[in-house]
């Protein structure tokens, strides 16, 4: 591991329990208005609309739009298709803050304070940088440099998403980890020269998750928590 020096980290799954956070959010507004939903169903339907937004901007079919902005035409969506209404938009907007304040993984903070004192730790994240700052002042992640689709006006698993954040940092493909639960997100970062790290996260999508429950490939390092790659890079 000497030769590396920076650890890009996905944000959403790997670091912070997403799910979780969604509902909890969701079920505090619900009853805060008196509205009964399946929360749960709720999130998982907002997040699925999470990569197809995206490919829109990928594939060139409306300019670069921040991740916010994505969220938040999601979720106008989803309260048309559940039957919600009569929201104003300051609530709509509070609702999609939500993705703001998700909280840590148990391992995340701790495992991320032992690594960052040897190497750079950085976010990789889709996420747009004012939601990854908010999140990581509310959750203690003790990010040196918070990075990603926005930094890099691109989203993965595009090329720039992940070379460009690595130049800003002056550094070099191989001198850099990408850490991830998502096998798909390591294949893109090795096909373009980075180091890999694969942190399982089973309980990501709840119990009837169905994917990313192991590493799929030979990845450089293979845990089962942030606490449990420092344990094996530091060693």
């Amino acid at each position: 591991m000497w030769a590396i020096k920076a650890l890009f980290f996905d944000v959403f799954g790997t670091v912070v329990d997403w799910r979780s956070s969604i509902i909890r959010e969701l079920g505090m507004f619900g009853s805060d208005k008196g509205i009964d939903a399946d929360w749960a169903d709720f999130a998982d339907h907002w997040r699925s609309l999470y990569q197809p937004a995206m490919e829109e901007v990928r594939a060139g079919r409306r300019p670069w739009t921040i991740l916010d902005v994505l969220h938040r035409e999601s979720l106008n969506t989803l309260f048309a298709q559940f039957g919600i209404d009569g929201c104003t938009e300051a609530e709509l907007d509070y609702v999609n803050s939500a993705w703001h304040r998700l909280d840590p993984w148990p391992d995340s903070v701790k495992g991320l304070t032992r690594l960052k004192q040897q190497f750079i730790v950085s976010t990789l994240s889709n996420g747009n940088t004012a939601l990854l700052v908010n999140m990581a002042k509310r959750a203690s992640l003790p990010w040196d440099v918070v990075l990603g689709a926005e930094t890099a006006g691109a989203y993965k698993p595009t090329s720039q998403a992940y070379l460009r954040n690595i130049d800003s940092l002056g550094l070099t493909p191989d001198q850099c980890m990408m850490v991830a639960a998502h096998n798909d997100d390591l294949r893109a970062a090795s096909a373009f020269g980075m180091r890999t790290a694969f942190v399982a996260r089973p309980m990501e999508h709840g119990m009837m998750q169905a994917s990313d429950l192991k590493a799929e490939d030979d990845w450089d390092v293979i845990a089962n928590s942030i606490t449990g790659l420092a344990d094996t890079v530091l060693s």
